[in-house]
């Protein structure tokens, strides 16, 4: 169970995705003020918030500079109605980790904070990562698929291990190229996709690498690729 901040002052927004997340097992508290967040994340520390940006009075942007720095800076999912790529870009510079455009389904709102959560603890643990057979173990530099242990060039095996870390949800691809190439990469992602090319050849069948087009890349919790277009 993580504990979760919900900061949004619609009500009929608020209250089905708290109810949602309650019933996936978190505690989540909710604000409705950019100043209730910051006194409920000075009170104790959250792991995830998911953020409005377009708060009354202290904005969102504004309530992600102020949660980034904190020494217990929680994992923030940007919550908004615009859609323009300057409102996102702003939102990412100010410390979000994740960014979800209005309107959103409950279903892929979750998904994004059951990526974030496994992220965090990506980062924490001291164990492999596992998902549908697949086992990556980043202290070793080792990976495994069932009892098979794949012979992964260096990219390819930070590729598996984020991908692997996030399963069940979408990782964008600017933020794989990010994480594993370069922070301020602004080329072209052609090499993302032939590295995701090889990665499925060494994982073998079945597929497990589902591309979702435009977005990014999912790898299947369930160990089915449902996507067609590879």
């Amino acid at each position: 169970m993580a504990r979760l901040l919900v900061v949004e002052d619609d009500a009929a927004i608020a209250d089905p995705l708290v109810r949602a997340l309650e019933r996936e097992g978190h505690d989540v508290e909710h604000a409705g003020t950019g100043e209730d967040a910051l006194q409920a994340a000075a009170e104790a520390p959250f792991e995830v918030v998911v953020l409005d940006l377009g708060l009354p009075g202290i904005d969102g942007i504004e309530v992600c500079r102020r949660l980034h720095e904190r020494e217990s800076r929680p994992s923030v999912l940007m919550l908004t109605a615009r859609s323009s790529e300057l409102d996102e870009v702003l939102g990412l510079d100010a410390g979000a980790d994740d960014y979800v455009t209005k309107p959103f389904t409950l279903a892929v709102l979750t998904a994004r904070v059951r990526a974030l959560l496994r992220r965090r603890g990506a980062r924490t643990a001291t164990g492999p990562a596992e998902a549908a057979g697949v086992r990556v173990d980043r202290a070793a530099r080792r990976a495994w698929r069932d009892d098979r242990e794949l012979e992964l060039a260096p990219k390819e095996f930070d590729l598996l291990a984020v991908l692997v870390e996030s399963a069940g949800a979408v990782v964008r691809r600017d933020e794989l190229m990010s994480r594993i190439w370069d922070e301020n990469w602004w080329g072209s992602t052609k090499t993302l996709d032939v590295h995701v090319g090889w990665l499925r050849r060494k994982l073998g069948d079945p597929p497990l690498i589902t591309t979702v087009r435009g977005v990014g890349f999912r790898f299947e919790a369930d160990g089915e690729d449902t996507a067609a277009a590879r």
